[in-house]
């Protein structure tokens, strides 16, 4: 254990990580412009693969009242999209802005002038941070930054209806670290000026704003005091509360005071809020405080019942009432209730042991006491209070209603409100009493509803797994979900041929489809979509046997893992178990399993330890002590291991990281471990290890500073096992890093994944390059090389998968210095088909062909094709950007010299049935302003 105390010894004289400043996160969004000039890949298409059926999470809405075919949807790190098809189809409307991440939107439709507040107003593991408030007056062809640039995370925004320009916002502030910016902000000339109309002591911000409907004088906001930690989250406190204003948010004052009726205390979370008119008003507000427990055991014990019980109070529980819970819980064989009280009362058992066996972070979410969602109304403008329900709303909000926190009222009925959390619910008597509208197509975890004031039967909701859509107040459902939004933590791919793609997602599961799988709606008449479901909850990592691509390792959050078969439709828990009396071990929220590359039976997976089983996950053993700087006192398991890479030279040479900032590297399959972290920066998230495919001895590190909101970026790499490291994170902007890869084929080719995009450096990370194309800036989660294939798999936590080919970028190394160059195309195969139709109304066949340019700047030139005969078939005047781009061409010869081609090769050509010709088989060079550079074959 020397080597753990001196990393934490070592570590104690490195500072504590810093947030970045918005003046540093502005200075790195004005130099994105100059970032994609230097680019030698920004024109380089990513192309991306969906899948878009299980959609992800939406925060806002907003519909036209006049025209309800037309409405925005708000996406947490997906983007705004915009539908005039009734969600039919949507385009996304911010791909050319700075960030995707949204916590709120609104709409002024008399003038379609559209308001964002980015970043996420909610509170969860991957709410990301913005860049203040856009605004667009053209249904967002373009967008401007109009200030509130330190506010990280906006929590609501409302328009004056009379006056576009008149704009109130509520900033919830930063998620991880302090700031003075949180409150209300107001503007009167459309976002030119604001100024501060309620400052509230960190950390309490504002996360609702309802306006009186005909009366925008009349406002009342909903302070949030909340406090997230890597390690624990205080999501309530006595700051918590509501605010009234009548003069327009110009000034405001507390009104759920000890004499209002309203809520008191330290358990004061998260507060929704819904004004019918000037008179009523509801509130629902999550209860952080636990739930009464009675002194008398219940019939049936639970894990908390043995929580802080006395030992009196143990050895009076009722024999087989402890049989029943120790067989209920899966107790290990042997050991009975009354050898449990033997142990206890000789001391080598605690009751509390019992509890500490059964603990699992997951669980927790669901199953922690507390009094979760409590429905308030008031009748006088906030004055009094009173509580709707006489009983607990459970399976609402469980632990976590820092999630949720909303409540509307039907613009025709004040006495019809929504609540939702898990579930959606409806209440037609005031909320005295709830029913569900939850429905078989209709996902969990909602966040928005709009309720059309013409007709309020018809509703828009968005949830966790996009929108859905009813016109009958929410008796039936139809999904909405067209956009690739996906939220993506993890993604993979097999060695089948073709080969499948493999990705775990948030609150969506794990799904896997074949990689040509096309996003298309064919499915909904084939009742067959490409994407096949294999687990649910929050889908982590992924493994599959080499050997069997029926066997997959996966699971969900916090290491609740299985092996599953999936040609014999089984699966098996095979999470690492400690042992009674021992402290439970700590599994991430992403927990890292790692398939043995040398063997596929042996299997290694991470808690605060490096468990290693060599039969498929059927048995377990820890190979080391606690690789972490151990438990941190909080709500949030902390001191777990993150990352894991094995040698691919050298069997049991392992390589883990830990979200505490810990790097070990062991040489034996375990049986001593090396710190090899000491020399890099402390405390932070260790989001990636990786071992060199090329140099045994090179291992590449990425540090994460996301919980810290520090947005620097942290990447390294060391050449000898750890013992010195260099920093290689050069121009890369400042955006936390979340995945490094190497190529395959090049040593020196490095692809990274951050919090605002993905990079390639073709010089060991001298230099990186931004990706562009096609790729908005969204967060990279994750990186999967399908080396056979040599494609780049992109997994994002906002808009799915993308798949790069990777011949162009591999051929950069070559041809960076010279001011023109042309990939050699792939030998294409002439079909005859070509420029025919299957259907009189269908779309003709046409080939997909493209040249990969590369010029070192932009210019301007002419490319021609000429046949082996001497002919040119094409020519074509262009114009090129820097670095790496795609032309399409679609393999036709120009009509002008059809009768020469014909001549020259005795052939008969004619056009086909698109009225173009295309060429037959044969040779073709390719000349750059009447340069030859490659030839193109069709066979």
């Amino acid at each position: 254990m020397k080597h753990l105390l001196f990393c934490l010894v070592f570590s104690l004289a490195y500072p504590q990580p810093s947030a970045t400043s918005y003046e540093k996160i502005q200075q790195t969004n004005n130099q994105l412009d100059a970032l994609l000039d230097r680019s030698l890949v920004a024109e380089l298409p990513l192309n991306n693969i969906g899948p878009s059926v299980m959609s992800g999470r939406v925060v806002d809405l907003d519909v036209n009242p006049n025209a309800t075919h037309e409405f925005y949807v708000a996406y947490a790190s997906g983007g705004l999209w915009y539908t005039d098809n009734n969600g039919t189809s949507f385009t996304p409307v911010m791909d050319n802005s700075s960030t995707q991440n949204i916590g709120d939107i609104a709409v002024h439709w008399p003038t379609h002038t559209l308001y964002v507040g980015t970043g996420e107003n909610n509170a969860s593991r991957s709410s990301y941070a913005g860049t203040g408030i856009l605004k667009s007056t053209d249904k967002g062809t373009s967008w401007i930054h109009i200030g509130l640039e330190a506010a990280h995370h906006i929590g609501k925004i409302e328009i004056n209806p009379s006056n576009p320009d008149e704009v109130v916002v509520g900033v919830t502030g930063p998620l991880y670290s302090n700031s003075n910016e949180r409150g209300i902000y107001k503007t009167t000339n459309g976002g030119q000026t604001w100024e501060q109309k309620l400052n509230l002591p960190d950390p309490t911000g504002i996360i609702e704003l309802s306006v009186v409907p005909e009366n925008y004088k009349i406002q009342y906001a909903a302070a949030w005091e909340k406090d997230r930690k890597a390690w624990d989250f205080k999501s309530s406190g006595t700051n918590s509360g509501i605010y009234k204003s009548t003069d327009a948010g110009n000034s405001w004052y507390l009104i759920s005071t000890s004499e209002s009726g309203f809520l008191q205390g330290k358990g004061v979370g998260r507060i929704g809020l819904a004004a019918f008119d000037a008179n009523t008003l509801y509130a629902i507000v999550d209860n952080q405080e636990r739930r009464p427990r009675s002194d008398a055991l219940q019939a049936k014990l639970n894990k908390y019942d043995f929580e802080g019980i006395s030992l009196e109070a143990f050895m009076a529980i009722d024999n087989k009432l402890l049989e029943t819970f120790l067989s209920n819980n899966g107790f290990p064989k042997g050991y009975t209730a009354n050898r449990i009280r033997e142990e206890v009362r000789n001391g080598k058992l605690k009751p509390s042991d019992l509890a500490l066996f059964l603990y699992n972070a997951n669980d927790d979410l669901f199953d922690t006491p507390v009094v979760g969602p409590e429905v308030y109304r008031s009748d006088d403008g906030g004055q009094t209070w009173s509580k709707t329900h006489s009983g607990f709303l459970d399976d609402i909000y469980y632990s976590y209603g820092y999630y949720f926190g909303m409540v509307h009222v039907s613009p025709s009925d004040k006495n019809h409100i929504y609540i939702y959390g898990v579930p959606i619910l409806s209440s037609k008597d005031g909320g005295k009493s709830f029913k569900t509208l939850d429905a078989a197509n209709l996902h969990a975890d909602h966040h928005a509803l709009w309720i059309n004031p013409k007709n309020p039967k018809h509703l828009v909701n968005g949830n966790d797994g996009g929108v859905n859509i009813s016109y009958d107040g929410g008796q039936n459902w139809i999904k909405a979900n067209q956009p690739t939004v996906g939220q993506f933590y993890t993604v993979y791919a097999d060695e089948q041929e073709p080969y499948h793609v493999y990705g775990g997602l948030q609150d969506n599961g794990v799904w896997e489809a074949v990689h040509t799988a096309k996003e298309s709606v064919r499915w909904h008449q084939s009742g067959h979509n490409p994407w096949t479901a294999i687990m649910g909850g929050d889908g982590m990592q992924i493994q599959v046997d080499s050997r069997n691509a029926n066997i997959v390792y996966t699971g969900y959050q916090f290491g609740n893992y299985f092996r599953i078969d999936r040609d014999a439709d089984k699966r098996k828990y095979i999470q690492p178990k400690h042992k009674l009396g021992e402290a439970p071990f700590r599994f991430n929220w992403q927990t890292p399993i790692l398939l043995s590359a040398h063997n596929n039976d042996i299997i290694y997976l991470g808690s605060n330890k490096l468990h290693r089983s060599l039969n498929q996950g059927d048995d377990w053993k820890a190979i080391s002590d606690d690789l972490t700087k151990g438990a941190k006192k909080g709500n949030v398991p902390y001191g777990t291991l993150t990352s894991i890479d094995e040698s691919r030279d050298t069997f049991g040479t392992l390589v883990v990281g830990s979200d505490d900032g810990l790097i070990h590297l062991t040489q034996n399959s375990g049986t001593t471990w090396r710190c090899i972290s000491n020399n890099l920066p402390q405390d932070l998230w260790v989001s990636r290890v990786q071992f060199s495919k090329h140099a045994p001895d090179r291992i590449y590190a990425t540090l994460n500073g996301y919980r810290w909101d520090d947005f620097n970026p942290y990447v390294y790499v060391s050449n000898d096992l750890g013992v010195s490291w260099t920093d290689i994170s050069s121009n890369l902007p400042r955006s936390p890093v979340n995945v490094i890869r190497e190529d395959a084929t090049n040593k020196n080719l490095l692809y990274v994944g951050t919090d605002n995009g993905l990079f390639v450096s073709i010089d060991g990370g001298k230099n990186w390059h931004i990706f562009n194309k096609n790729l908005p800036r969204v967060a990279v989660h994750d990186l999967f090389i399908q080396e056979k294939a040599n494609h780049l798999l992109v997994g994002t936590h906002g808009r799915s998968i993308y798949m790069l080919e990777l011949d162009a970028v591999q051929q950069l190394p070559k041809v960076y210095y010279k001011k023109f160059a042309v990939m050699a195309p792939k030998i294409q195969n002439y079909n005859k088909r070509w420029g025919n139709k299957t259907r009189v109304w269908y779309d003709a066949f046409t080939p997909s062909f493209h040249w990969t340019f590369f010029s070192q700047e932009p210019s301007e030139g002419v490319w021609t094709l000429v046949c082996d005969k001497g002919v040119v078939v094409f020519e074509q005047a262009i114009s090129l950007h820097k670095g790496l781009q795609q032309l399409p061409y679609n393999l036709t010869i120009d009509n002008t010299v059809i009768k020469q081609f014909n001549r020259k090769h005795k052939t008969d050509l004619k056009p086909a049935g698109d009225g173009n010709v295309y060429m037959p088989k044969g040779t073709y060079t390719f000349f750059w302003n009447d340069e030859e550079y490659t030839k193109l074959v069709l066979e």
